[in-house]
């Protein structure tokens, strides 16, 4: 098992993806945290992340593998790639319910362009991965639902687990080994950074918003649109409670606080539902702790 995941981790490297240990039978990094970091190696000059510490170099990779049967996870980002995650619905779903493969096929044709001959492969659970290169100068965020339902994407931020990992609920396997095809541009398009929303414009040039608050209110929102996986949502929850004091004191509308936080936490790749639940648990509990001030 050890050198089929470190066959796998080599073949990725190869192909110029950079490549990072999952624990053993699972999905999740096997790197440590910030908060037990011991400043040693990779980090002794301060904390490494996943993405950082992801590399294709042979040598590194043997190391890392050298001992225990580690996943394989690659780092979308800095490999220069978008991977388009079609999944499955989950077994309480409807029976009806399509697939990510499904509704991505019906966007293809509404777009009028064919599904991407790419390379693919298979989830564990049966879903999809298609693997498709960013041009240079390019640089995407993770999306959730943003195409579809049960679509995602991953690129900077994000990783997926690598053909030749095995979970309990099954392998990963390739299902289609031509190399990753451009990203398309229409699909770009859906995929593009969106524009500040109006209403985070019309509230930094308002004058009843004091400057304080249309700078607190562009702070917190570059801060979750940029939040590393696995600390967005408590990147939103901290920036709802820190924002919602400026909506109990009236420098900021609520409306205007929740669209901007909705598209920073989505453009950061958190679904639009729990978005939603975040934000809102998140002004309730500081609006609750924050009197309105008293006029004179």
């Amino acid at each position: 098992m050890s050198n089929r995941l470190l066959t796998a981790a080599l073949d990725a490297a190869e192909r110029g993806w950079h490549v990072f240990p999952l624990r053993p039978g699972d999905k999740r990094p096997a790197l440590h945290g910030e908060s037990v970091c011991p400043r040693l190696g990779d980090c002794a000059g301060g904390h490494r992340k996943w993405e950082d510490r992801a590399t294709t170099d042979p040598d590194r990779i043997r190391r890392a593998w050298a001992d225990r049967p580690f996943n394989v996870g690659i780092a979308t980002g800095p490999s220069g790639l978008v991977v388009v995650d079609l999944d499955m619905p989950k077994p309480n779903s409807s029976t009806d319910t399509p697939s990510g493969v499904t509704t991505f096929q019906a966007l293809c044709e509404r777009a009028g362009q064919p599904v991407p001959t790419t390379y693919r492969t298979r989830t564990a659970r049966g879903g999809h991965h298609l693997y498709l290169a960013t041009p240079s100068g390019i640089r995407l965020a993770n999306s959730a639902g943003r195409l579809g339902k049960l679509i995602d994407t991953r690129a900077h931020g994000g990783y997926v687990v690598a053909a030749g990992s095995f979970t309990p609920t099954g392998p990963y396997t390739v299902t289609d080994p031509n190399p990753p095809a451009p990203l398309p541009e229409w699909l770009y398009t859906l995929l593009r950074p969106r524009q500040a929303s109006r209403g985070l414009m019309a509230v930094a040039s308002s004058p009843k918003s004091s400057r304080y608050a249309a700078a607190a209110l562009r702070a917190e929102t570059a801060t979750v649109r940029t939040a590393p996986q696995g600390e967005r949502d408590a990147t939103l929850l901290s920036a709802a409670r820190a924002l919602g004091r400026f909506i109990a004191w009236g420098d900021l509308p609520r409306s205007v606080v929740e669209e901007a936080l909705q598209e920073a936490a989505e453009s950061a790749g958190l679904s639009s539902r729990q978005c939603r639940s975040t934000v809102r648990s998140g002004l309730n509990w500081s609006i609750a702790r924050n009197p309105q001030r008293r006029t004179a």
